[in-house]
């Protein structure tokens, strides 16, 4: 079983993780016999949070109720409130979840974050830009492992642009190999692009469909 730890802040950028936090909660477009998945809130403090778009998030659990396992997935948003100091403690849990080989995707403004602790140095990696990361971590030394693309996945590594959101969703589903491949290539194709056709290939694509 899978356990995703969804890291909450103040300001946390809610459309940036809608896409793969409905989707491994709801299961519904999983292939038979995928491995189980748990959604946990995950916070510094069990306090609630308040989202960009306005919503209240009280935390399922704090930093030290991780799960230190290869199963364990840890997705951290953006937010604009990632300098604060409370925040490192889940970056430090983050750089010992990738040395684990456990899982690690960030987007945005969580990926300064990362730059700030040195863990996207020597790994191909994507942002806002690679201005950006110069511009929001005086540390940053990843220039050359920066790729310019919406999203990248480097092994257990996934991290994103803030306008990546449904492509990290992609690369995050299909590393958990929850989805068939058609599946997930027609619920990417469809969410991209809006095309009936799609919508109908995925609908084909699901277990159930395909029993008759």
């Amino acid at each position: 079983m899978f356990t995703i730890y969804v890291y909450v802040l103040d300001t946390l950028a809610d459309w940036e993780i809608g896409y793969v936090t409905s989707e491994l909660n709801s299961h519904r477009f999983f292939k038979k016999d995928a491995n189980r998945v748990l959604l946990k809130t995950v916070s510094y403090s069990k306090e609630p949070i308040k989202t960009m778009g306005g919503m209240t998030i009280v935390p399922d659990c704090v930093i030290d109720d991780i799960v230190m396992s290869e199963t364990s997935v840890l997705l951290l948003p953006g937010a604009d409130t990632w300098n604060n100091l409370e925040h490192k403690a889940i970056i430090e849990k983050a750089s010992e979840l990738l040395a684990l080989n456990a899982t690690v995707a960030a987007i945005c403004g969580a990926t300064v974050a990362l730059a700030n602790h040195g863990l996207l140095d020597n790994r191909p990696h994507t942002s806002n830009g690679a201005g950006f990361l110069e511009m929001f971590s005086s540390s940053y030394k990843g220039q050359s492992s920066y790729i310019n693309e919406l999203s990248v996945w480097d092994n257990n590594l996934i991290t994103a642009s803030s306008a990546g959101a449904l492509l990290w969703a992609k690369q995050i589903i299909a590393h958990l190999d929850v989805f068939e491949s058609n599946t997930l290539e027609s619920w990417y194709a469809y969410f991209n692009t809006g095309d009936p056709k799609h919508f109908y290939a995925l609908m084909e694509s699901l277990p159930d469909n395909n029993d008759h």
